[in-house]
């Protein structure tokens, strides 16, 4: 039959389009955009950033197929050095050139096209450590007194919300049904939006859980 006259040569015909059609579809050069979060580092020891006006920063990259599948954008974020930053309000523009990308991909735009970064002073002090204890013992039993160890904290971060704070709260401790003493290994619980515990540790609450004392009856003859 006439179709099937020089077969092998039509085969490979079909073979060689497919094969271009595959290198011409992995090679072309496409876009996409990522979001990549903003890393700070260099930020002064007095200072505290308290604001910023964005929190990632979108890049559009173009290039091959197979380029882009070799990409972890997992991996990469968005570094700013603020070692030179002063107190107020610092704009940094955005550059791109230094992403690690893998071979065959650049970056075609960026947005924004800037950052500005708010700065204050860092301030720190001691305050009182208070648990937070909820809920209620058992019937017939009462808490007779509340331990806290350590007693106080250092806490450090911006200098106006570290002045405010008088003193800290604990995670909540719960009690309700309790029977008997009750210790719990806790956190500090920080209220404020730039306010840390200067260093790491768990803090130690017990509360003395006891029946309640019940004061005998007295005969009104023998008081008469």
């Amino acid at each position: 039959m006439r179709i099937f006259r020089n077969f092998g040569f039509k085969l490979m015909a079909v073979v060689t389009a497919f094969l271009l059609w595959g290198i011409s579809h992995s090679t072309s050069s496409i876009e996409r955009g990522f979001d990549l979060p903003v890393a700070l580092v260099g930020v002064p020891d007095k200072l505290v950033v308290t604001q910023q006006s964005v929190d990632t920063v979108n890049v559009r990259v173009r290039g091959s197929r197979a380029s882009l599948r070799r990409l972890s954008v997992g991996d990469l974020v968005y570094g700013v050095d603020l070692s030179g930053a002063q107190h107020g309000v610092t704009a940094h523009t955005v550059e791109t050139q230094e992403l690690e990308l893998p071979r065959g991909l650049q970056v075609v735009s960026r947005s924004p096209a800037g950052i500005e970064f708010t700065l204050t002073q860092r301030g720190r002090k001691a305050v009182p450590l208070r648990p937070d204890v909820a809920g209620d013992p058992a019937p017939g039993f009462v808490i007779e007194g509340v331990e806290v160890e350590p007693a106080r904290i250092w806490i450090t971060g911006a200098r106006s919300e570290v002045l405010r704070l008088a003193e800290v709260m604990t995670e909540t401790i719960d009690v309700n049904g309790a029977d008997e003493p009750v210790e719990r290994k806790v956190k500090p619980a920080l209220v404020g939006h730039h306010v840390w515990v200067e260093s790491e540790q768990d803090v130690t609450v017990r509360i003395q859980v006891a029946p309640l004392e019940v004061e005998p009856e007295v005969d009104a003859e023998e008081t008469g």
